[in-house]
């Protein structure tokens, strides 16, 4: 039997409140709370709408309680987890309680989401002056007594016109200071510096401007960094069989590192060790080379050739398979492009297409092996397919090949654009810098941030090797973790993760660390110092960003509210006639007879059996 059934189904409504520190810094806790509460006790609202509650961070949770300590705001992925657990349903419009202030994840004013959102703006919306630190790129290591550059981006938010100091810190002494002046209109200042290394290790650093006169937000004024300075001499040998103006060039480059150290020989010369040398430059190679590149070969050392008109191809392209040229007996000129899709490591564009053309002998590239070109080659003004710097990588063995001589002619117009070699000479200091990292094959290696924002986890992993230099999952690693500033310390068990170790401790305070990754039963550890600064992204804000919310609003057909209106909020849900309940018919079948009311029949009668016979006498 069909028995038919009308349910109700109500529209549903999404509530997603930002649990983020920064709610809490703009003194804003209570009022989320409150308005929580308000769409919790408001029975009219109730009853038109299956209401679900969210809090989010940097992820979408279930809202329980909210505590607003978290680091991250993700406005995007908690938009986008709503989207996918509603999976578009029109009818489920989106109330999102939030100051609009995003530090990690896309774009969300952008998002096109399938249904309506009614933003609540939470927080000061009036702009009000503000000088921040937004960016301090810088690399991470540098040589002993080099020189490593730094650069600051600074914001200014406000409209009248400012002038303020930059500082750079170093243990409490100022090391580099600039006078910055803004405008409405010329609101963000890049300052550019090179400080000398002195002290090997990691090393901190602050960067901060000067405080407004009518500053409320100070917390974004400063930014610690660090540098980790390492006190290793590399050494570099060049061989070449001919005498060529590039060959100082390039030694003259490499050694504005200090940390390096350039050895000219003939290619002749048979007593070379080239285990002695970091990196070797094999300078327009002929069948001198022979030898050089057997070993090279054999021992997995690292090489840079370099070719130019009197290269001998035939020789080259028959002792190495990187590459080869289909050449014939004539020299061309070969502008340079930079690739800015380049991913090996960082290099800016030095103008690269306005130096003079490099000399080679004619003919067609092609590349044998995986590669990342950095410098493609043109002529004439028009690029072309062919690679003009490239660099391999071969299990433990880097590569690399200039297709071109007269580079020296490179470093002599970086002076005239520059007055500088500076370019140049950074520039072939990248290069050097990559071939001459060797990969480590240390038994324990331990991975790390120098530095932590406070109150985001410290993540730690270690890879551990046995004596065959296979990964070992077996192992047992402990951290042992201690505040330089209490002297407290603690113990910490590592956790197996697919072919690392990963440990993860949330909940320090701001200040110094020292660690000791141990290996149960081995006498192997590393050491490490990080440090947990007082700043949190959270707090780098002064103002709510209503221009934000207001173009999401917009784009989804929604409407911004602030906490003092939320009842026209409450008010437009319910008359919004798009929002309604819906009926949903249900066919159940259903036999004929139930079978539990044939269980209780049976039963009963049963029991009255039992109770004449009894009553009789019969049982």
């Amino acid at each position: 039997m069909k028995r038919r059934q009308l349910i109700d189904k109500k529209p549903i409504l999404s509530v997603l409140v930002d649990n983020s520190a920064s709610i809490k810094y703009f003194k804003k806790d209570t009022a989320v709370n409150n308005l929580v509460t308000a769409f919790k006790t408001n029975q009219l609202l109730n009853e038109k709408f299956t209401i679900d509650y969210f809090s989010f961070d940097n992820s979408l949770h279930v809202l329980d309680s909210m505590s607003f300590i978290a680091p991250q705001t993700d406005i995007y992925s908690a938009l986008q987890g709503v989207e996918d657990l509603r999976k578009k349903n029109i009818t489920a419009p989106v109330v999102l309680i939030s100051d609009g202030n995003q530090t990690t994840g896309s774009s969300y004013e952008y998002y096109k989401f399938s249904t309506n959102i009614y933003p609540i703006v939470i927080g000061d919306t009036a702009i009000s002056q503000d000088i921040k630190i937004t960016r301090v790129n810088v690399n991470k290591y540098s040589h002993l007594n080099n020189k490593f550059p730094i650069e600051c981006k600074v914001l200014y938010e406000g409209k009248e016109a400012v002038t303020t100091q930059f500082h750079l810190f170093y243990k409490g002494k100022v090391i580099f200071k600039k006078t910055i002046s803004f405008t409405e209109q010329e609101n963000v200042q890049t300052i550019t510096t090179a400080i000398r290394s002195s002290k090997e290790g990691i090393q901190y650093y602050t960067a901060s401007v000067g405080k407004l006169k009518d500053e409320k937000n100070t917390n974004n004024n400063h930014k610690i960094f660090s540098v980790e300075v390492l006190n290793k001499q590399a050494k570099v040998l060049i061989l070449s069989s001919i005498f060529h103006p590039d060959l100082g060039a390039l030694k003259r480059a490499i050694e504005t590192n200090k940390q390096r150290f350039v050895t000219l020989k003939n290619s002749t010369n048979k007593n070379t060790k080239i285990t002695d040398y970091k990196l070797v430059i094999l300078y327009q190679p002929n069948k001198n080379f022979k030898s050089i590149f057997k070993k090279l070969k054999k021992q997995k050392s690292n090489y840079f050739v370099i070719t130019g008109a009197q290269t001998d191809w035939n020789f080259l392209n028959k002792i190495q398979s990187n590459f080869s040229k289909n050449y014939i007996e004539q020299i061309e000129n070969y502008g340079a492009t930079l690739n800015k899709d380049f991913l090996t490591f960082r290099q800016k564009e030095i103008a690269f297409s306005s130096y003079p053309p490099l000399k080679d002998i004619f003919g067609n590239i092609s590349i044998n092996t995986k590669h990342d070109a950095l410098l493609y080659q043109n002529i004439m003004g028009i690029k072309s397919d062919n690679p003009l710097l490239a660099f391999f990588e071969d299990e433990n063995q880097k590569s690399a090949v200039l297709f071109g001589e007269n580079s020296w002619k490179w470093r002599a117009a970086s002076f005239l654009n520059t007055n500088s070699f500076q370019d140049f000479d950074a520039f072939i200091s990248n290069c050097i810098q990559y071939l001459t990292a060797t990969k480590n094959r240390e038994r324990l290696s331990v991975t790390y941030e120098h530095m932590y924002l406070a109150n985001t986890p410290v993540s730690i992993t270690a890879s551990y090797l046995d004596k065959n230099f296979q990964f070992d999952g077996r192992a047992l690693l402990n951290l042992k973790l201690t505040n330089v500033d209490t002297n407290i310390s603690q113990n910490v068990p590592f956790s197996l993760r697919k072919k690392s170790f990963e440990v993860i401790v949330e909940g320090l305070p701001s200040g110094d660390y020292e660690f000791n990754v141990l290996v149960e039963g081995q006498e192997i550890a590393r050491r490490g110092t990080f440090k947990i600064t007082k700043y949190q992204i959270e707090e780098q804000f002064s103002t709510a960003n209503a221009n934000k919310l207001a173009m999401l609003a917009g784009k989804t057909g929604g409407k911004l509210y602030s906490e003092a209106t939320q009842e026209l909020l409450i008010d437009e849900l319910m008359q919004d006639s798009r929002y309604f309940t819906t009926q949903k018919e249900v066919v159940k079948n259903k036999q004929l007879i139930e079978w539990q009311l044939l269980l209780f029949v049976v039963v009963f009668l049963l029991s009255l059996e039992w109770f004449v016979r009894k009553y009789y006498g019969k049982i």
